[in-house]
């Protein structure tokens, strides 16, 4: 199959691998030409322009960085829907805006074309062992003919409901791991306080109820001072944004996301935003 991959980034370069992989002809863009060096070498074919790689291609995926990218590269000057786009199938991976996946869903119809919000969690490592979760909005018959491709990069996914659904899911994990992320790093910044050995309490509470994705993931690097990002603190900052004015617009209010983004956006502000999400840390640890 002939696919269009547009954001190489941290996880869109994994995903590209994996869908290479599997036998199927690439054709990629990204805003950072270098960053598809060794796809192309692999490969892939180079495109210069979003426009490009949908006229090339039958299905083509986006995955970048903020709603304002995903705008440009849907309909901006050399974006996807200038190109004849019937009959083609279009899924963002990014996490954005449920108003603009319905946006983007809508503009394709009319042009003859379907669309997915398909926004992807498990960050890099989920990326590079093929094992994201895939939460998809949009048709249920288009999802159903994509699915072999979610199958070759993730481990869990499903079809939510209409367009914008896939976000709208996608906000509910972020609320989630805000959670996970503040409480993990408060775990550890209590146990080294208290003068504990800090892996021994990871182990052991991590084989009990205190059990969590963030936990097993990212305090091993914590206590490496890995600080890497597998997800940057600067988007994370955006997801959560997203997630409190999707709640105020339900008129719900979520007073711990609240904390959390603040906590990011602190940890920004110091210079961080390009770190990963576990370097919350930082506010407490040297």
């Amino acid at each position: 199959m002939k696919i269009g991959f547009i954001g190489t980034g941290v996880m869109g370069h994994a995903i590209v691998g994996h869908l290479m992989d599997a036998g199927h002809e690439l054709f990629v863009f990204n805003r950072t030409k270098s960053k598809t060096d060794d796809l192309v070498e692999r490969g892939a074919v180079w495109k210069d322009t979003p426009k490009e790689i949908t006229e090339a291609s039958e299905i083509i995926f986006t995955m970048v960085g903020y709603p304002s990218d995903v705008e440009e590269t849907y309909f901006g000057p050399k974006g996807i829907l200038q190109a004849d786009v019937n009959d083609k199938i279009l899924v963002d991976l990014t996490t954005s805006t449920p108003s603009l996946a319905v946006k983007i869903y809508d503009a394709a119809k009319e042009k003859g074309a379907s669309a997915l919000d398909a926004p992807v969690s498990g960050g890099d490592l989920g990326a590079k062992n093929a094992t994201l979760t895939i939460m998809v909005g949009g048709d249920e018959s288009t999802y159903e003919k994509v699915l072999p491709l979610f199958e070759v990069m993730g481990k869990t996914f499903a079809y939510q409901g209409k367009a914008g659904s896939g976000q709208h899911t996608k906000m509910a994990n972020q609320i989630m791991i805000a959670g996970t992320m503040t409480g993990m790093t408060e775990l550890l910044v209590y146990a080294k306080a208290a003068g504990l050995d800090v892996e021994k309490v990871i182990e052991t509470v991590g084989g009990g109820s205190a059990a969590n994705w963030s936990l097993a993931n990212y305090s091993p690097r914590i206590l490496k001072e890995d600080y890497s990002a597998g997800f940057f603190v600067k988007h994370f900052i955006k997801d959560l944004g997203i997630a409190l004015d999707e709640a105020e617009s339900m008129n719900i209010d979520l007073p711990a996301t609240k904390v959390a983004r603040k906590l990011y956006v602190e940890l920004a502000d110091k210079g961080f935003e390009n770190d990963g999400t576990q370097a919350l840390i930082k506010l407490w640890w040297d």
